[in-house]
């Protein structure tokens, strides 16, 4: 019986860990179902033509943000591995670079440079475009579902740090002397969703899921 009695604790406990990671990720779970979760970058970049149509989640930092002349909006990004939360991870290892298509106007002071997003899209094909002196194969979504993750911001507090309740954070003598170092909290409210269904775009308002 107590055998028994562990394996369903066991399955409870990972049925809570399965809805509280799924509660957190800001893709909907109907695209998430969708999506290839195995399609990197780098492979599509070798044969985009072969995965047209296929939807992936992909994440990574901004690099620009273009609106063009018929009112939607061009993304670079640097792709970034997704950690547990569909966060794009603080990492230097990367499958390449991504272009996403959005059906709308977005705002490039939001969506600008170093922003952290996360792309539901669908493949529709690839776009060649100088970078530096060589010519570079960039995978081209339409968005179906865009997240921009808040930005952290970090303040200093000299010493003591228990005067300041609720603190937390690291030690670091570091180049400015004593003191500690730590988050300070986030620019920008929750982060913003939006969704993208055809020609139509809808902001999904403010929060950390998907409709």
């Amino acid at each position: 019986m107590k055998g028994k009695s562990r394996m369903i604790t066991y399955a409870f406990f990972l049925l809570s860990a399965v809805i509280a990671i799924s509660g957190c990720a800001p893709i909907s779970s109907e695209l998430r179902s969708q999506a290839d979760k195995d399609l990197a970058v780098d492979q599509v970049s070798e044969k985009p033509d072969a995965y047209k149509g296929k939807l992936v989640i992909w994440g990574g930092e901004i690099i620009k943000t273009t609106n063009r002349k018929d009112g939607s909006t061009l993304i670079d990004v640097l792709e970034r591995p997704l950690s547990w939360n569909e966060e794009p991870k603080l990492s230097d290892e990367s499958a390449g670079r991504f272009l996403v298509e959005v059906q709308r106007f977005l705002d490039p002071q939001i969506f600008r440079r170093g922003r952290k997003i996360t792309v539901a899209g669908e493949i529709i094909g690839s776009t060649a475009k100088p970078l530096g002196e060589m010519q570079y194969v960039y995978p081209l979504l339409m968005s179906r579902q865009i997240y921009i993750w808040p930005r952290q911001t970090y303040y200093y507090y000299p010493y003591p740090y228990w005067d300041y309740p609720g603190y937390y954070g690291y030690y670091s003598p570091g180049f400015w002397g004593p003191g500690w170092w730590g988050f300070g909290g986030f620019e920008g409210g929750e982060g913003e969703e939006f969704e993208h269904h055809g020609e139509s775009g809808e902001h999904g308002g403010r929060g950390g899921r998907g409709r």
